[in-house]
Formats: structure tokens, C-alpha cells, sequence
């Protein structure tokens, strides 16, 4: 069956469906696009056809590129032959270029009935069209996605767009950031031409060909004049320099994409549309090229494709499905919990130790709920049917009939271990038990268990409403069964999932603490507090480091620290005390800065103003008299992260790239350029890494010194995308 077909109407209009076969949404790739060409050579050729109409048979127009075709862009040949691989890159990308415009040129009009999502490529078709109506529904999203996975519009985008709509604030984020229009503001944008309902969006766009509309883009005539004002000109020139300040201000330079796309925009608007396509298809192929940008497409979109369709999913067992859930533990955890669950349609049942906490649990919902109201993204009627699944309660007896329990109370195993055996107590054999402790081990945690096969960790992340990612942990005892269940509630609350296996800390809450960790360290050896700050965030890493350990809370990973001092010393185990260790014992315990939460951390918050360092750290670690390069300080931020989880995978609680690199990304907002933490020891090169690690070592001490699984894949020149099992996701 062919993925493009066409019929021609007793008026002469051409109406070409894209009905792509086994796939729930339009994808522009290799046979796609030749039958789109094959069918649009012969119907500019054919005199009986007046115009051709574009439509989709799908709830969507078309989607995009097919990114998870590996070489759809030639990422095959990229590291093998790069003068081959670019010019493939260039010359494919021209030759989609020329059938779009071929398509603005031809004398015929083209007209696309926009039904749905059109993203990517599939807007730009539409934007190669003369005549553009779409359905008048706010759930439709129009845009052009693609910087947001380190791509830029290759198909024209970065020219037409700002040729309709010129260049304003709305556009550059619209490009820039990604950010989607709905129908409406694409037409007040001039992005598309008309809205209608869903029923008349045929023949409104029959109408246009039929009411002799024109078949010539603006850029095309005589006279054109670009709207808003070329660079050149002062209202132009006042936009691009603030539009460049701010990209550099946002990005530090570390996304190709977004310099690339302000780069074409600048160019190609200065110059006739054809030698645009050209500066853009040069642009394209750059980015590309770009080892950042490969890595930011295969784990931003190809592999957390994967994983949040259940790529890590055990297959052998049919699908589970949660209808209620208890979540012990009304907290700020606890309440997101609930609120996600409920989201998702799933009755829940809330329990504190005294209902008024119970109650304010629900009342988290109410709150995220009545904002939506106010923003009109909800209903009273959707709120009130979400708020009537969450029964907040201090009985446990309500807990019969759950399919899995959500342990949420405070990190503390005697508090947990109670909860786990009332909770027991009520539920079936075969109900899952899921504990959402962030640091204490399960395997540990499960022997309070009754039944230590069906306990697992579900670890999310704060605000859980916000937050896309759930770390799943695996005890010794917890069988694949229990897995398949968990993963099947997690893709049901439409998280991402990712599987690790247990240890102290597991994956993220162990890797994360490298990075706030180094930044404390860096403040013990005297680095200045700002040097420190600002280095962080030229990482691209969404805080800086003593920030972010002010937003966790000091006194937390304090607890955490002695807790794990308490449990090296009951193993026999000799607890190293840092210098890091005597700061936060000293923040925590002398000075009682907790952080963010009682307004005194390594910043000081008032009440009315923004947050500035707190003077007395310069009294608390005395600044060194040289103070180091700041990209001495990038790298150490950066390597501490990759060095963790490449022992995380040596020493198995990592069994899966994906996971890493995902986990990283979203789970405390690791470099999305860097694709996540292994994807950047690829991208450096095995040996150098390792090599660049020793010599930080030698400076800094062991944590940097590489892992004996590093020295191993160094020797062989091995890569984790290549040798690891990430299903061959490079």
C-alpha cells in the first residue's frame, strides 16, 4: 500500500493524501517523500489538473523527518568520511529544497489542508504551499520543532517563516526555542491563511484553486518588500542585536542549532529566495555534521522515543492495568504523586498520619488545578472529576483493591518499614509495592517486605507534575513481573521511565551529587563563590552548582550524608571526611543554613529582592590568591558527571546507554547538548577522556582518576554507543 496516493476531482483539483502505513502519524522520509515526488512531477505536468490540495488521512498533517532512521540525514557516515558525508548531507537536502520549490513555481496553486499537528518539515510543505486553512482548534500545534533536538528547519523554514510573518519576538521563539503556534496565532502571525471547522476544511481549501487564487508566493513578485524591516535597517538592526544578546546570554554557545538558525535567518533574508535555500541547506549541513547536535537527536529524541514506549519493558508479560493506587505519605512527593495519578484517571488513595495532613495533601491538586482555571487550560467540570479520585484518609483498610502502592513518607527506614506492613497488610499478593526513596537502597527497604519479589523503587522527581522522568530501581528479589507492572503505571502517568539497579543512591541521586558536590569542593579549595557559579551555568547545566544545592536543601543532604557515614561505619567501612564534609557540617550545624527553605544557604534571600551570595563565604573558605581558568572549571563540572555514571555502568546499576544519558538529561537537566553523560565521553573520544580525567586527577584528587571499564574501552578504542546496549540507538 502506497504511504502518498492521489485523486482528481470532476473539477480538476488533485487532492493528495498522506496516509503513512503502520504508523500513527505522517513522517517525511526516503519512500514518503519519493512517492510525494513522483506524484507532484506528474500532476504539474498533467494540463487537466486546475490545483493540487495537500491533506493527511490521519488525526495529524505530517510530523516531521523520520529522526529514528539513523542515516535519514547521514549520521552513517559522518565519522567515517566527512567530506562525503557533508556533501551527501548538502545535495539531499537541496533536492527537497528544489521539489518544494518546484511546487511554489509551477503555475499551478497549491493549497494544504492543515487537519492537525504540522511540525517540522510537515509545516514546511505547508509553507511551500500558496494557500494555507487549517481546522480552528487551540489542541492543534503548527511549528517547527526542530532546534529543540539540535536540528534547524531544513526544508525551507528559516526563510519563508520570516518572510510571512518578519522577524518579532513570537517568530525568533517560534524558531529559535521551537515553540508552537495554535491555528489562530499562526493566522494573526500570517504563518497560515485561514481558519474553518473541521467539516468545511476541504472544501475551503477546493475553494481557493476553484475561486482562480493565485499560484505565486509573495517572495515571488515583483516588488516585494520584506515585513518589519531588513537587518540593515535601524528597527532591524536594534532587533538582531538583542535577539544575538540573548541567544548568547541563554546558551553560552553551546547549541549549534539556535546560532545556526539566527545565522540563515540573518543571511538569507538579504538575499533572493533561492540563494536563501541554499545558505540554509549550508547551514543544515553544518549542524549536522555537528558531533553536539547527533548526540542531542539521538537522545532527545530517538532514544527517549524509545524509552517512553517501553523500550526497557520486560515482554513476556501481558499489560497491567493500574486502576487505583494507594500513596502513603501526603508530603510535597507524596501530593504531586497523587496529582499525576489522578491526571491520568487512576483512583487514588492518600494517607498521612493525621487526616488534615491528608487533606492538605489534596489540596496540592486543588491548587495546580485552580491555576489552570484562571489560565483557562481546564474546566470546573474536568477539575472536580480529577479532585473526586483522590480520597485523602488516615485508613489503611481503603488500601484493598489497589494494584500498587506508592511509599512516599521521609527517608528514614524504621518510619518506611512501618508503613510497609500496614500497607501490606490490606493489599492482594499480587499488588506491586513501589518505595520513592531517593537514596536508601531496596534491596535493603524490601527485606521489611513480605513479599520482596513485588518490591521495587519508583523514584520521582520534584515538582512531579513538572518533572518527565521516573527512576525505576530494581532490588535483588524484584522480579521481571513487578517491573513490566511499574513500567506499564509509569507509561500510563506518560513518564518517562528508566531502569537501573540498586545501590546507595542509584543512578541520579549518586551522579547528581557529583555536581553540586564538585561545586562545594571548588568553594573549599577557594575558588571564588561567583567564578564558581557562573562556570556551572556556561555548562549549560539550568543552575549553578551552590544555587541548586541551596534549592535541594542543605540540611537534607546533610541527613543524607550522615546517614551514610552511620551505614559505612555499621559495614565497617571507613567514611572519607572531605573538606566538602566540613563545610556542610558547618552551614548545617553551626551556622543553621538550610538553604532556599529557611532563606540562608550559600545565598541569602530577602523577602523583597533577588538572591545574592551570602558575604561570609569568603570568611568560611578563604579565596585563593590565582583563581583558575574558568574552562578548567567547565570541564570539571562536566567530567565529574560523566566519570560517576561510567562507573554506575562498570559496576551494573546502569545496564542500558539510553538510560544514562536520558536519566542525566532529565533528571537533574545534565548538558542537553552534550546528549547526556556517556554520549559526551564519546563525543570527546575514549582516550582522550581518559587521558584529560588522569591529569584532573592528578590535580584534584581520585574522584577524577578513570574507572578500570574506561582504561579497558580506552585500550580498545571503544565507544558506549557502539559496544553498549543502547539497541544501536547511534
Amino acid at each position: 500500500m502506497a504511504d502518498v496516493t492521489y485523486e482528481i476531482d470532476s473539477d480538476g483539483v488533485a487532492v493528495v493524501t498522506w496516509d503513512l502505513e503502520k504508523r500513527s502519524m505522517n513522517v517525511l522520509n526516503f519512500q514518503s517523500l519519493g512517492e510525494y515526488r513522483a506524484i507532484i512531477e506528474k500532476l504539474i505536468s498533467d494540463d487537466s489538473v486546475k490545483g493540487i490540495v495537500l491533506r493527511s488521512a490521519k488525526d495529524a498533517f505530517i510530523a516531521g523527518a523520520d529522526l529514528t532512521s539513523s542515516d535519514v540525514f547521514g549520521f552513517d557516515n559522518v565519522q567515517e568520511d566527512k567530506v562525503k558525508a557533508a556533501e551527501k548531507i548538502y545535495n539531499g537536502n537541496m533536492e527537497m529544497q528544489l521539489l518544494f520549490r518546484s511546487m511554489e513555481t509551477c503555475g499551478k496553486p497549491f493549497v494544504v489542508a492543515i487537519n492537525g499537528h504540522a511540525l517540522g518539515g510537515g509545516f514546511e510543505i505547508c509553507l511551500s504551499c500558496h494557500y494555507r486553512v487549517a481546522i480552528d482548534n487551540d489542541k492543534i500545534q503548527i511549528g517547527q520543532p526542530e532546534a529543540k533536538v539540535g536540528l534547524i528547519p531544513g526544508a525551507g523554514g528559516t526563510q519563508r517563516v520570516p518572510r510571512l510573518a518578519g522577524v518579532t519576538q513570537d517568530i525568533m521563539g517560534f524558531l529559535l526555542a521551537g515553540t508552537p503556534f495554535t491555528p489562530k496565532k499562526a493566522l494573526a502571525a500570517g504563518l497560515i491563511n485561514e481558519v474553518t471547522d473541521a467539516d468545511n476544511l476541504l472544501n475551503a481549501a477546493k475553494k481557493y484553486i476553484l475561486d482562480g487564487g493565485k499560484a505565486v508566493q509573495p517572495w515571488d513578485e515583483k516588488g516585494f518588500r520584506f515585513p518589519g524591516g531588513l537587518p540593515y535597517t535601524p528597527k532591524g538592526a536594534m532587533l538582531w542585536a538583542a535577539a544575538s544578546s540573548s541567544l548568547r546570554k541563554n546558551s553560552y554557545n553551546n547549541y549549534p542549532a539556535q546560532t545556526a538558525i539566527l545565522s540563515a535567518v540573518y543571511e538569507g533574508v538579504q538575499v533572493p529566495i533561492d540563494a536563501a535555500l541554499r545558505i540554509e541547506a549550508r547551514y543544515f549541513t553544518r549542524v549536522v555534521m555537528d558531533p553536539r547536535s547527533q548526540n542531542m537527536v539521538r537522545s532527545l529524541f530517538v532514544n527517549m522515543q524509545a524509552l517512553s514506549k517501553g523500550a526497557r519493558r520486560p515482554k513476556d508479560f501481558e499489560k497491567y492495568d493500574v486502576k487505583k493506587i494507594g500513596i502513603l505519605g501526603a508530603g510535597l512527593m507524596g501530593a504531586g504523586i497523587a496529582y499525576v495519578t489522578a491526571k491520568a484517571g487512576i483512583e487514588v488513595v492518600l494517607i498521612d498520619m493525621d487526616q488534615s495532613a491528608a487533606e492538605k495533601g489534596k489540596e496540592y491538586s486543588t491548587k495546580i488545578l485552580d491555576k489552570q482555571l484562571s489560565k483557562k487550560k481546564t474546566t470546573e467540570e474536568k477539575k472536580e472529576k480529577l479532585l473526586s479520585l483522590i480520597t485523602p484518609t488516615t485508613d489503611y483498610s481503603l488500601l484493598q483493591g489497589a494494584d500498587l502502592i506508592v511509599e512516599a513518607v521521609f527517608e528514614n527506614r524504621d518510619i518506611k518499614a512501618e508503613v510497609t506492613a500496614k500497607a501490606e497488610a490490606q493489599i492482594a499478593e499480587t499488588a506491586v509495592f513501589g518505595s520513592n526513596t531517593s537514596t536508601l537502597p531496596i534491596t535493603g527497604l524490601a527485606q521489611n517486605s513480605s513479599r520482596p519479589a513485588n518490591f521495587i523503587g519508583v523514584h520521582y522527581f520534584s515538582p512531579v507534575e513538572r518533572m518527565p522522568l521516573v527512576e525505576i530501581i530494581m532490588g535483588k528479589e524484584t522480579s521481571q513481573e513487578t517491573l513490566a507492572k511499574t513500567m506499564d503505571y509509569v507509561q500510563k502517568i506518560r513518564k518517562t521511565p528508566i531502569v537501573v539497579n540498586d545501590s546507595r543512591g542509584f543512578f541520579t541521586s549518586r551522579v547528581f551529587g557529583t555536581y553540586t558536590g564538585e561545586g562545594v569542593a571548588m568553594l573549599a579549595e577557594g575558588i571564588n563563590p561567583a567564578l564558581i557559579e557562573n562556570a556551572g551555568k556556561m555548562t549549560g547545566m539550568p543552575m549553578a552548582p551552590l544555587a541548586l544545592s541551596d534549592a535541594v536543601a542543605l540540611d537534607l543532604a546533610w541527613k543524607v550524608t550522615t546517614q551514610t557515614k552511620k551505614d559505612f561505619e555499621a559495614e565497617g567501612k571507613e567514611f572519607p571526611v572531605t573538606p566538602m564534609y566540613s563545610i556542610m557540617e558547618e552551614m548545617v550545624e553551626k551556622q543553621g543554613r538550610f538553604g532556599k527553605k529557611n532563606n540562608k544557604g550559600f545565598y541569602e534571600y530577602p523577602e523583597n529582592g533577588k538572591k545574592f551570595l551570602w558575604p561570609e563565604l569568603s570568611n568560611l573558605c578563604k579565596l585563593s590568591d590565582e583563581q583558575p581558568d574558568v574552562e578548567e572549571l567547565k570541564k570539571r563540572f562536566l567530567y565529574i558527571q560523566a566519570l560517576e555514571t561510567a562507573k554506575c555502568y562498570e559496576e551494573n546499576v546502569l545496564t542500558d546507554v539510553r538510560d544514562a544519558d536520558i536519566g542525566a538529561i532529565l533528571g537533574w537537566g545534565m548538558a542537553p547538548w552534550t546528549g547526556g553523560p556517556l554520549s559526551y565521553i564519546d563525543m570527546i573520544g575514549i582516550k582522550e577522556f581518559v587521558a584529560e580525567a588522569d591529569k584532573l586527577a592528578q590535580k584534584y584528587g581520585e574522584r577524577f582518576a578513570p574507572c578500570k571499564l574506561l582504561r579497558d574501552m580506552a585500550s580498545k578504542n571503544e565507544s558506549f554507543h557502539k559496544t553498549g546496549n543502547s539497541s544501536q540507538a547511534a
